[in-house]
């Protein structure tokens, strides 16, 4: 059977494939500035320019039992990640994304479908991150 590999982040693959679906949506990245301010007496502040800001970008994953994974072991992984503060670099369709490496910055479950003995059937996972520069 052929595997789409969408990209990763880190050992966790993004894929679509008949033997697994692991993917993302509503995939957004944020970028800002950095600016000071300088107080002027009698007249408005002076803004300057100080660099580029660390990106954050955030997407939602979801988890089906149906689609040949375990919604919690996929869950427990990310949780790992993200307490670990592991840099991870963060990959989609064959290109990096940003400077470098990405940390995991919030993770939010929702445990969406379980059945009757606790087996968790269906989850999202929300994630954040942030570029992370040595």
């Amino acid at each position: 059977m052929t595997m789409s590999k969408i990209g990763s982040l880190g050992t966790v693959v993004f894929v679509v494939s008949p033997e697994a679906i692991r993917t993302f949506q509503d995939f957004t990245r944020n970028s800002a500035g950095r600016f000071a301010k300088h107080d002027i007496i009698g007249q408005q502040p002076k803004t300057q320019f100080l660099g580029p800001g660390l990106d954050t970008i955030s997407f939602t994953m979801w988890f089906d039992a149906r689609f040949k994974l375990n919604p919690r072991k996929e869950l427990d992984k990310l949780k790992v990640i993200e307490r670990a503060g592991k840099a991870l670099p963060l990959i989609i369709g064959g290109k990096s994304i940003g400077t470098g490496l990405w940390v995991i910055t919030g993770l939010n479950q929702a445990w969406t479908k379980i059945d009757n003995v606790g087996n968790v059937l269906h989850a999202t996972a929300a994630v954040s991150l942030e570029e992370y520069v040595e």
